[in-house]
């Protein structure tokens, strides 16, 4: 990445009270881009927006909602920006079956209020709407997913990402062409994970949870496959796509797929057994339910495209990934200055990925 490129740059995030977006906005931060945020308030306690004080450095920081038009385009104005990343969403598959009108209108209408929006910004360069791996029709292939392969999506969550895709798609070809000069493009992560996260029915929170109460962890599906990486290596990617669509946006406003080498996609029972170990001990078990909603049983990502047209790579693998963030929670419970840490953990990622 190129860090002067983003000194001085006015970027506006959605969702950077988010566990990705607050650790997005803190690289911003730390390479000095003027950084403006629209979210929710911290929807968990704790959440890596306070923990590490992410607030400190942002340039303005709205709280409220992309289902709400008027307020969203009040705060787009306002901001002016020039890059905008888009990652307030609806992000549980489990809560889409609870609230599966919420999360289509999160996850579909907040994208099309966000984009009219922007339509009317001067000095718009680039767009990156954060979508997921889940956007694919799944069938369950051992090989990893490609760009061009079919949208779907079984469960609520999974089908509104994809209709994110599409509503992404439909706006790059009517109102960001070419001749446009802004490149919109959407990218979809592998399974992240990483300090700060405490999201409900998420792998990584559910383990520190119980395993800070001296509990066992109840897990759903020990056998299912995900594509595993660290936070840090998806949004590395989310910036260096941004990096190329000013640079040609004809050229690179696309889709994009950004996960881990085709080794590092594991079993869940292998995660929870190598973090157990990263944190000292832990004990689980299994609670496979009949009534259990669907959920994916192996999911990979092919991410040559990336590799071959971003000069993206993964830079961690998943062990280290798993070291790192076990070692962030172990920073929260010690009372660690937070900010400093995730920072330093940038600063150590970049110079890893220099080398």
């Amino acid at each position: 990445m190129d860090r002067e490129f983003w000194a001085g740059k006015r970027v506006f995030i959605t969702g950077h009270t988010g566990f990705k977006g607050s650790w997005l906005a803190l690289w911003l931060q730390d390479m000095g881009a003027e950084v403006h945020g629209y979210a929710l308030e911290p929807r968990t306690g704790p959440a890596l927006f306070s923990a590490a004080a992410v607030a400190k450095g942002m340039a303005s920081s709205v709280y409220a909602d992309v289902r709400d038009e008027a307020a969203l385009a009040a705060a787009v104005k306002a901001a002016c920006p020039e890059v905008v990343f888009h990652l307030a969403a609806q992000p549980l598959v489990r809560r889409s079956y609870a609230a599966p009108v919420e999360t289509y209108a999160v996850n579909v209408m907040g994208t099309v209020h966000l984009l009219e929006a922007l339509r009317k910004v001067s000095g718009l360069r680039a767009v990156v709407n954060i979508t997921t791996d889940k956007c694919y029709e799944n069938r369950e292939w051992v090989w990893g997913y490609r760009e061009n392969d079919a949208l779907g999506g079984y469960d609520p969550y999974s089908s509104s990402k994809a209709c994110s895709e599409l509503v992404s798609a439909a706006f790059r070809r009517s109102f960001f062409a070419d001749g446009a000069g802004i490149g919109l493009a959407t990218a979809r992560a592998g399974n992240v994970i990483g300090g700060g996260d405490w999201a409900e029915d998420r792998l990584i929170p559910d383990m520190v949870r119980a395993w800070r109460m001296h509990k066992k962890v109840r897990i759903r599906n020990p056998a299912a496959v995900r594509p595993w990486q660290h936070v840090l290596e998806a949004l590395r990617g989310y910036l260096l796509l941004v990096e190329r669509l000013v640079a040609d946006p004809g050229r690179f406003a696309a889709a994009w797929n950004f996960g881990p080498e085709y080794g590092d996609a594991r079993p869940v029972e292998w995660m929870v057994s190598r973090f157990a170990e990263a944190w000292g001990g832990g004990q689980w078990q299994a609670d496979a339910r009949a009534d259990a909603p669907h959920e994916a049983g192996l999911l990979r990502l092919d991410c040559s495209k990336a590799r071959e047209l971003l000069a993206w790579r993964p830079g961690l693998r998943v062990e280290e990934g798993i070291d790192w963030t076990a070692a962030w929670y172990r920073a929260f419970d010690a009372g660690s200055d937070l900010r400093r840490f995730s920072l330093d953990q940038i600063r150590t990622y970049e110079a890893r990925m220099k080398s």
